[in-house]
């Protein structure tokens, strides 16, 4: 199992784009389209170059896991796209853990403050790990910052790096 900067592949964005498809669409039924989606098509210039990253967890060649760090001011960054297939979640393989130690990392690297994320209100699993590792939810009006997100009813989250 190897956890890499996104480098554009054909073979990897399309297997990045079922991955993401399965854990949204048919594993959450949020119904998310991919056209709502365009930074999957885009992820150098949308992540890498304005000073973020995203990585791509491959089993062999498989794309089995993503996370992605958008910064949004000098302090505040978005965690964003963090997906996992089931059978790579928990004990033993930990991927969830492994994705978020590495975004983690790079963030308090790049002397990012503040992580925020959205996540639909219905995805009880993701709440119980982001607040395992410390994020408190908050509101819309405590957010201060911008970023589009396909809003599913969503729970807003901070951390405090």
């Amino acid at each position: 199992m190897k956890i890499l900067p996104f480098e554009p592949n054909y073979h990897h964005t399309a297997q990045l784009v079922d991955l993401i498809n399965y854990c949204q669409n048919l594993e959450a039924h949020l119904k998310i389209k991919m056209a709502e989606q365009d930074d999957i098509f885009n992820i150098p210039a949308y992540y890498q170059q304005s000073g973020g990253n995203f990585w791509l967890a491959l089993d062999q060649d498989k794309v089995v896991g993503c996370i992605a760090l958008l910064p949004i001011d000098a302090n505040t960054a978005v965690l964003k796209k963090f997906f996992t297939y089931p059978s790579y979640r928990g004990n033993p393989i930990r991927l969830g853990q492994n994705l978020y130690d590495t975004l983690i990392n790079f963030a308090k690297a790049h002397q990012f403050t503040r992580l925020v994320l959205d996540t639909p209100e219905a995805e009880h699993r993701s709440h119980t790990f982001y607040e395992r590792q410390g994020f408190q939810q908050i509101t819309g009006a405590q957010l201060h910052v911008a970023y589009p997100y396909p809003d599913r009813n969503s729970r807003l989250y901070e951390l405090t790096l």
